[in-house]
Order: structure tokens, then C-alpha cells, then sequence
């Protein structure tokens, strides 16, 4: 058998940030350059850098990243790229220049990975295309985020979060029976985003065996198309679409909120008829309502929603939400609360948990959450500054000027 490929290394010393410390991290050593706007790009790219990636920005001068400028609320900066660009270095490149596409080849030239979605063709008109790119750089991982993906009829239209749900047919499925609605998050760009970032993980792993870069495409489309495989495999094969059901289940009933004597909305969520005898036991005091014909599988209850909802109401409403609660508890159903972002922010699990951390931004410090996935029992993790625009293009532009054999070990001064 032959032997295996070498792993893929990084060069020495690309794990430092510009004031020389070390990341630290799994991905510590690895060069990420990302050509990247709004949210799917820069999605990916920040959880790259909250593993340890040295993630390198590059941003339209004056300007930078159109997200910058969607709000002001993060005392002046804006929610999106706060949310979006932690621990990234910003670098302020005119790449449509000559000296600034010479400096962006250069940059390329020492990434381990490339990302970008600029608009359908401009990678090529810039001499970063994936293609170009595979023949020069075969190590190099590239990715691709677009709306619709590189060919098709769909190939060069423009794509934003809103227009990829209606396209996907999300909207239609969303909502009360009388209005379709968005999702209230950029749905479509975050999944793309998660993909990109998964589809680089794989092709890292890839690379250490075969020291080969892969080229990743990934669509909104297409992307936000895989999380809508239910609703297409039902509505393929039964004829219909799930219907709109506001905050209920299309195809599970009893689910979704539920008014109480004080006022207040409890989510109920039941899965089972083992669950459904439970609940008209213990919940509400009807036993005999396991034997209703109406009622007799989750099939029939769905049929019979307005009906079985009406039932379940008449107990709710005579209960205060603690009431309730106690009662779901006692027969273990699941619940939840209807809670605000606000009372998301101050969640008691979130705090018992020390899922949020401090970090830094020109406008002070600030507390996110903790990347969601918990690495050997630890929780903690080191969130790295939001950049400021073109706060590392100094200390960049000089690294990726000094000759590769000559840098100094960590590269930026």
C-alpha cells in the first residue's frame, strides 16, 4: 500500500495575533483570509477564530463591512458585526487597486484557508477564483458562499437572507394560517455559515492525510433547502404543505403555548401517547380522555387540534403559570416558558452554567456567550477583541511583506 501523505502543517510561528501572544486553541497556527460581508461569511470565519484561527479580514476602505453600518446599538457599533467578528484582525485593502490586489495575492499566498462571498464573479476578477486558485495553491482550502451557487439559472442573482426563505419556501410554512412570516434570525445565512464552517473543518481533516487543499462551495439555497427536508419530504409525498401554525407544531398536537389564570403563556411539547395518557391524568384530571376517539393518536389529535385545544385551554386558564408548571413537572412533560430576549439574557441555566465571558471592542468590554460546544468539561474560553476597521492593516501588511523565509516567528510585529 502506499504511504500515506505527510499532514499539512502551517508555517512556524502564524498562530500569534499582531501584539505577538498566542491564540492558543485547536486551530492556533492556521491562516484564515476571508473576503466576506454581512453574515453567512463572517458567520463561519468567527467560529474558526473562536478555535484558535488567525481570521484575517479584509475590508473596503472608509467603509469596511457593510455590517458595520446596519445598527448603532452596541453602544455606536452595531449588533450584526459584533456578534459576527470576534477575534478577528481587520485589515483596510483597496483590492481592486494594483498595489492592493498585489498585497491580497500575498496574503493568499500564506492563508491555509480563503473564504469569500463577494458578489456572483468578483473572486475571479480579482485572480483569487477557487479554480485559478487550485492549480497555483493546491494546499489552500478555498470556500465559496453565494445565494444560489456558481452555475444555474440563478447563478448571478443577487441574495439576501429574506428573499433565499421565500425562494426556499420557508415563508410558506412559517406564520399563522392568515399571514406567512420570516423567521426572525438571518436563518438562511446562518446555516450557509455553519456549513462553510463544518465544510472547512472537514477539508482541514482531509488535508492532513492527503496534504491536499479541496475546493467548498456552499449556497444559501441549498444550505437553508437541507433544513427544510421535513416540510419537503411531507409535502412531496402527502400532497400538502405543513400547515402555518403560528408558535404550534403542523404535524404534533398538543404543542405550542397555552394562556394561564395570571396571564402568562405556558409551551407545552408532547410527544408520545405515553406522554398524552400522562398529561390527561396528572395535567388534566381527565383520564378518560385517553379513550376519546378524537384523541386516540397524535394523527387524530392533529385532525382534531381546535377541538383537543379547546380541552386543554379550560384547564390551562384555571391555573396560575406556577400551578401549571408543577403539575407538567409532576407527569414529566415538557414545557418551557415564552420568554423575552431580555429574560433570554439573564437565563438562569445560561448563568449557572458560566456560559457568558467578557471581551474586548473599541467600545469597551462586553459579554457574549461561550462557544455552544464544551470541550473536554471545560467551559471557559478566551473571546477575542472585536477589531476596530483597519486596526490591524499595519501590522499585516508588514508581515505579509517581510519574505516568508525571513518573517519572524509569529509574523506580525
Amino acid at each position: 500500500m502506499p504511504e500515506p501523505h505527510p499532514p499539512h502543517r502551517p508555517a512556524a510561528g502564524r498562530s500569534t495575533e499582531p501584539d505577538g501572544t498566542s491564540a492558543g486553541g485547536p486551530l492556533a497556527g492556521l491562516v484564515v483570509v476571508s473576503l466576506e460581508q454581512a453574515v453567512a461569511a463572517p458567520f463561519a470565519t468567527r467560529q474558526l477564530a473562536d478555535l484558535g484561527a488567525r481570521v484575517i479580514k479584509i475590508e473596503r476602505p472608509g467603509t469596511g463591512d457593510l455590517a458595520r453600518g446596519y445598527d448603532r446599538t452596541v453602544r455606536g457599533m452595531s449588533s450584526h458585526f459584533v456578534w459576527l467578528n470576534r477575534g478577528k484582525e481587520s485589515v483596510q485593502l483597496d483590492v481592486r487597486s494594483p498595489e492592493g490586489n498585489r498585497r491580497l495575492r500575498a496574503l493568499v499566498d500564506r492563508a491555509d484557508v480563503l473564504v469569500q462571498n463577494l458578489a456572483p464573479g468578483a473572486a475571479v476578477r480579482l485572480g483569487i477564483g477557487s479554480e485559478r486558485l487550485a492549480g497555483e495553491r493546491p494546499e489552500l482550502i478555498t470556500c465559496d458562499i453565494s445565494g444560489y451557487g456558481g452555475t444555474g439559472p440563478y447563478r448571478e442573482r443577487k441574495a439576501y437572507d429574506l428573499l433565499v426563505q421565500a425562494e426556499a419556501g420557508l415563508l410558506a410554512i412559517t406564520g399563522t394560517p392568515e399571514t406567512p412570516s420570516k423567521v426572525g434570525l438571518s436563518i438562511a445565512d446562518i446555516c450557509a455559515g455553519m456549513y462553510a464552517y463544518s465544510g472547512i473543518l472537514t477539508a482541514l481533516l482531509e488535508r492532513t492525510r492527503t496534504g491536499r487543499g479541496i475546493r467548498l462551495e456552499v449556497s444559501m439555497l441549498e444550505a437553508l433547502g437541507e433544513w427544510m427536508g421535513y416540510a419537503e419530504y411531507f409535502t412531496r409525498y402527502g400532497g400538502t404543505a405543513p400547515a402555518r401554525t403560528g408558535a404550534g407544531h403542523a404535524t404534533i398536537a398538543p404543542y405550542g403555548p397555552f394562556p394561564t389564570r395570571d396571564g402568562q403563556s405556558v409551551i407545552l411539547g408532547l410527544q408520545n401517547d405515553h406522554e398524552w395518557a400522562a398529561f390527561c391524568e396528572a395535567v388534566l384530571d381527565r383520564p378518560h380522555l385517553t379513550d376519546d376517539p378524537r384523541f386516540g393518536g397524535n394523527a387524530d389529535r392533529v385532525v382534531h387540534r381546535a377541538e383537543l385545544d379547546a380541552v386543554v385551554r379550560e384547564t390551562t386558564l384555571a391555573l396560575s403559570a406556577a400551578e401549571l408548571v408543577d403539575r407538567l413537572d409532576g407527569a414529566r412533560i415538557a414545557h418551557a416558558g415564552q420568554r423575552t430576549v431580555q429574560e433570554f439574557s439573564a437565563h438562569e441555566q445560561l448563568r449557572a452554567r458560566g456560559r457568558w465571558a467578557p471581551f474586548d471592542s473599541p467600545v469597551g468590554e462586553l459579554l457574549g456567550l461561550v462557544p455552544p460546544v464544551t470541550v473536554g468539561g471545560r467551559t471557559s474560553a478566551r473571546l477575542r477583541p472585536v477589531p476596530a476597521l483597519g486596526e490591524h492593516t499595519d501590522a499585516v501588511l508588514a508581515w505579509v511583506d517581510t519574505p516568508l523565509e525571513h518573517a519572524p516567528d509569529g509574523g506580525t510585529s
